[in-house]
């Protein structure tokens, strides 16, 4: 049973990113209870009218959810205060019908596990390092990162949200990424490099 929002309830805070192109949106109600969830195109949002209809912003490229906010990256079309403006308008008079227990059927298809358990231990310790010491910061900036691959001493990730197209998701971040896990792993080998 879901229970009626007025708009005027709802709480919407834009916040920079450190990706240009990206905008976090933060609601006083959640988006997705949870998991997190990337959409590339109106198409794959068909039975989330709040995500599809932010598709219809201009020049909006990437949707990301998690938890309480959502992530826009776009090619420049608007200006930040236009975009906010329109996403804002879209996060109000949509969330009355959104469903934040939606499932995300868009996972990456090579990714190693939805739920973050792997049958590799190895992969398991990465993913307690990266939720103590990367995740944070980069759900803080309304991105994320999610392992795809561990082949030898190869770590294949992928970067979503506003990490994903950040400038600084390629050199420093990485570059970061890289050296914790090598430190916290004891491997002066692995290297990390993404999707």
């Amino acid at each position: 049973m879901s229970i009626a929002i007025d708009e005027k309830d709802i709480l919407v805070r834009a916040l920079p990113t450190p990706n240009p192109f990206a905008l976090k949106f933060v609601l006083n109600q959640p988006l997705k209870r949870e998991g997190k969830a990337t959409f590339y195109a109106a198409a794959e949002a068909e039975q989330l009218p709040l995500v599809r209809d932010l598709f219809g912003v201009a020049g909006v490229k990437q949707v990301y959810v998690f938890q309480n906010t959502v992530t826009i990256t776009h090619n420049g079309a608007l200006t930040d205060d236009e975009l906010s403006t329109q996403v804002e308008s879209v996060l109000k008079t949509r969330l009355a019908v959104h469903n934040p227990d939606f499932e995300d059927v868009n996972k990456p298809v090579k990714a190693v596990s939805a739920n973050k358990i792997h049958v590799d231990p190895m992969l398991n310790q990465i993913e307690e390092i990266l939720d103590r010491t990367i995740r944070p910061g980069l759900q803080a900036d309304g991105g994320d990162i999610e392992i795809v691959d561990l082949a030898g001493n190869e770590l294949q990730i992928i970067y979503q949200g506003a990490c994903g197209g950040c400038p600084s998701a390629m050199m420093g971040t990485l570059d970061a990424i890289q050296g914790i896990l090598r430190q916290e792993l004891g491997n002066e080998q692995l290297t990390v490099s993404p999707m």
